[in-house]
């Protein structure tokens, strides 16, 4: 499927024309304001679709929008007219077309020209009124507020808020792309997806304020300090962290996390969260044991990496003893029980590296770890 994208230089075709590149079903010629727009003719003679997101933003003049707008959704129209096909247009319009200003009445007299065109040709056209969309390679302080603030954010510049209280309709340039794709290969595949008159929509849709916003990219910051991280796994906060560290300089790639160490070996802290406790390893030499303490509430996971390690338990009522053997072999998941006291041993020649999951940050006011040895004197 030979696909035409316009704007291709800009943040959602940028992504959009990675993606399509990654399968072997697509064929993508692009346009972009370094190319004539006398050339999209020869352009459009014989491809599928287009995806039109070419457009401007902030130009110089209000003038501009009309011409970066209106005028080359008409050239465009008058040439996919001219090849006598009827060739389905997949179009980025903005939330901002209902409203009165000069870029809103420049999309929504785009809109316009695609109507036309489609009742001329009967051509499908599929007009999507974006809001704020926000991810990877957008340009900062242009025309989307998470760029500029994840931009400065990162590189420790301030931001500027005039309403914290403002609200913010996002969609995630991913959730974007994915949707443009499901449309090309409907019709790609001669689908009988209800083309509609009014129109599309982004099936994801993100709500929040400028405030909220700005406290949410603040605490990815943040996290490399106090080493909590935010619950970034699903929905905004996902999106928003992925489009947050994507803003990062290479020298910002990595950080170093506190590592504590004694004779017996090291204690690194790697990771905390919220609600569901936090990641670390240890090392310990040969004949090292670590531990010898129970825990009423609090349980562990530990992951022998590397090494050979002996498990002690104890009961502390019962007395009742149990030990396992683990290497880095065959990975084994070791759980400790609450009630019943633990120990590791490094029972090889070499270093042990253990990693280490507890379902709870360390509190020490409250560590809930009470010493006792595991084998009694």
């Amino acid at each position: 499927m030979k696909v035409l994208i316009t704007g291709s230089n800009g943040f959602i075709a940028q992504n959009l024309i990675v993606r399509l590149k990654e399968q072997d079903n697509f064929e993508v010629l692009t346009f972009s304001r370094l190319v004539p727009k006398e050339q999209l003719p020869e352009l459009v003679a014989d491809i599928d679709a287009v995806i039109h997101l070419a457009g401007v933003n902030r130009p110089p003049s209000p003038e501009e929008f009309i011409a970066g707008n209106t005028g080359l959704t008409e050239y465009l129209c008058t040439a996919l007219l001219a090849s006598d096909r009827a060739i389905p247009v997949i179009f980025s319009s903005s939330t901002q077309a209902t409203l009165d200003n000069d870029y809103g009445k420049s999309k929504l007299a785009a809109e316009l020209a695609l109507r036309s065109y489609a009742a001329q040709s009967g051509a499908a056209i599929y007009i999507y009124r974006l809001p704020n969309v926000f991810g990877k390679w957008c340009k900062p302080n242009y025309n989307s507020a998470v760029a500029t603030f994840c931009h400065n954010i990162s590189k420790g510049l301030p931001i500027q808020i005039n309403d914290k209280n403002a609200a913010l309709s996002l969609v995630y340039v991913d959730d974007v792309v994915d949707e443009f794709i499901s449309v090309l290969t409907a019709i790609a595949s001669q689908d009988d997806r209800e083309v509609i008159q009014e129109f599309y929509s982004i099936p994801v849709q993100y709500q929040t304020t400028v405030g909220q916003l700005a406290d949410q990219l603040a605490a990815f910051k943040e996290s490399r300090n106090t080493l909590i991280t935010e619950p970034a796994g699903t929905g905004l906060v996902r999106a928003l962290y992925s489009t947050y560290v994507s803003y990062l300089l290479p020298d910002g790639f990595a950080y170093q996390v506190p590592k504590f160490g004694d004779p017996r070996g090291v204690f690194v802290e790697m990771l905390k969260t919220k609600d569901s406790g936090q990641f670390s390893y240890f090392t310990a030499h040969p004949g090292i044991t670590r531990g010898g303490h129970y825990h009423h509430s609090k349980t562990e996971k530990f992951l022998v990496i590397k090494g050979k390690a002996r498990f002690g338990f104890r009961h502390i009522l019962t007395d009742e003893t149990f030990a396992l053997l683990t290497s880095g072999d065959l990975p084994t998941i070791v759980e400790t029980i609450p009630g019943w006291s633990h120990d590791i041993t490094n029972v090889g020649d070499d270093e042990m590296i253990v990693m280490l999951w507890a379902n709870e940050i360390f509190d020490r006011d409250r560590p809930d770890t009470i010493a006792s040895k595991v084998t009694q004197s």
